[in-house]
């Protein structure tokens, strides 16, 4: 049996124990897609990044969630980077290929990655707020008083979100979702998972505040969530939430609900770029099995 080196990252965030726990295997090149699962699973942490060599870009990741590989995770990407930059990666861009194409990394001398996403795809979608309501376990009046201009909608910049806004702060806080319903919601308008939020804030520099709930991908609510937040920022421009008065940067806050507060930021000007700090809470190692042994990874 193998060791490898395992990481925990918290990602936006420059404070250990707040933000999005992301796990992060610096060196994967070796491990079988079984031993990338079975590691996800015992990290217990919404995603684990599995940094590996490209042969189109300068680095690979693959994202596993504790029960499935997805396609992209924000935040797992961001803490991967902000280790490297800890280790020896220097300031500047940098390319990183995914399973949905190559993006750009930029980290920028304070040390924030900046993390290119996806051409946006926005869609509204046919769907009562009585069902919507239901599975999120909130005033239906509040999330139709908040869709008169901005309606429910599923918008993608790498990952497809259902982006539901909501009167205020007290109705995304007392949200009680249930979590078959929320599955079941997200598999009818095929996207991985719903964002909730609304423009009432808790900081005032802050644009939204908002909560995500994905347990379709075993992410019962996410902390900190990086391709919703990009997904959500395309969502806003595209349907006109700033009138002509776009600003340079949303500020969008996270997690305070779990008491895993963090903070996204996103740029819409030539692209979608999600940004954001990070910080090593964990530098440890794991055995791993054979690939063709089903074990107990013991910590």
């Amino acid at each position: 049996m193998e060791t490898i080196r395992v990481l925990q990252v918290d990602a936006f965030t420059d404070e250990p124990l707040t933000g999005n726990p992301a796990g992060v295997v610096p060196n994967a090149d070796d491990l079988s897609d079984d031993q990338m699962q079975a590691i996800a699973d015992e990290m217990a942490v919404s995603e684990t990044a599995f940094l590996r060599s490209s042969e189109t870009a300068d680095r690979q990741i693959r994202y596993f969630t504790p029960t499935q590989e997805v396609d992209l995770c924000g935040h797992a990407t961001i803490g991967t980077f902000a280790h490297l930059h800890e280790e020896s990666l220097a300031t500047g861009t940098t390319t990183l290929e995914t399973n949905v194409g190559t993006l750009e990394i930029e980290i920028a001398d304070d040390g924030t990655v900046w993390m290119t996403q996806d051409e946006p795809t926005i869609r509204e979608v046919d769907i009562g707020y009585d069902r919507v309501a239901e599975a999120l376990g909130v005033d239906q009046a509040a999330l139709e008083g908040a869709s008169a201009d901005i309606p429910l909608a599923v918008s993608s910049t790498g990952l497809p979100f259902l982006i539901a806004p909501i009167t205020y702060l007290s109705d995304v806080g007392d949200a009680e979702p249930d979590m078959a319903a929320i599955e079941a919601l997200t598999d009818a308008v095929d996207a991985a998972g719903v964002y909730l939020f609304t423009f009432d804030a808790l900081e005032p520099e802050s644009t939204v505040h908002g909560r995500m709930f994905a347990p379709g991908a075993g992410v019962p609510e996410d902390p900190v969530t990086g391709t919703a937040s990009g997904a959500v920022g395309a969502y806003l421009d595209r349907f006109g939430a700033f009138d002509d008065d776009l600003p340079d940067e949303l500020r969008l806050e996270q997690g305070h609900y779990v008491d895993r507060p963090g903070i996204v930021r996103v740029r819409l000007d030539d692209a979608v770029r999600v940004g954001g700090r990070g910080v090593t809470v964990l530098d440890g190692s794991l055995v791993v099995p054979e690939a063709d042994e089903d074990e107990i990874l013991e910590a």
